[in-house]
């Protein structure tokens, strides 16, 4: 009977013991290594560029509000790995150009969208050429999204 009792109390002792390893080793004062396959796979995310401003100094009403709103999906956006967008941007553009129905202009919004929305927030620092390239493809966009919805 004892040795039930005993081999029961020893048999909680290991498998609490069991469950956390690190835990009861870390008590004692030993460190214990990490296990080379028990490593954290992801990538660790890429840091904020230095310098950099969300807000727009003296920004009011709808920038402020618009830059308010999106610094949240900018750094979301900021934190994937940098082929993501390009890549999905450029398969939804091939399918509005391979799609001549409104499948296709559906296609497109998304890219429109993304578009238009960085090139507001990027408007104020940006030079006379590079808005006017901003405003020709937000235009083209536009108008390859009417052509597939049957506008003209």
């Amino acid at each position: 009977m004892a040795d039930k009792h005993t081999r029961g109390d020893s048999s909680r002792s290991s498998s609490s013991s069991a469950s956390s390893p690190a835990s009861s080793s870390a008590a004692r004062g030993r460190a214990v290594p990490a296990h080379p396959l028990a490593r954290d796979r992801r990538p660790a995310p890429r840091p904020l560029p230095p310098g950099e401003q969300f807000l727009t100094p003296g920004a009011t009403g709808l920038r402020a509000a618009v830059e308010r709103k999106s610094a949240v999906p900018l750094v979301f956006l900021y934190g994937l790995p940098r082929w993501i967008i390009p890549v999905v941007l450029v398969i939804l553009l091939l399918v509005g150009f391979a799609v001549a129905d409104w499948r296709g202009g559906i296609a497109v919004l998304p890219v429109l969208g993304f578009v238009v929305w960085l090139a507001y927030m990027s408007w104020p620092s940006l030079g006379h050429w590079a808005r006017l390239m901003r405003v020709a493809m937000a235009a083209f966009l536009i108008a390859m999204a009417a052509s597939r919805f049957g506008l003209f």
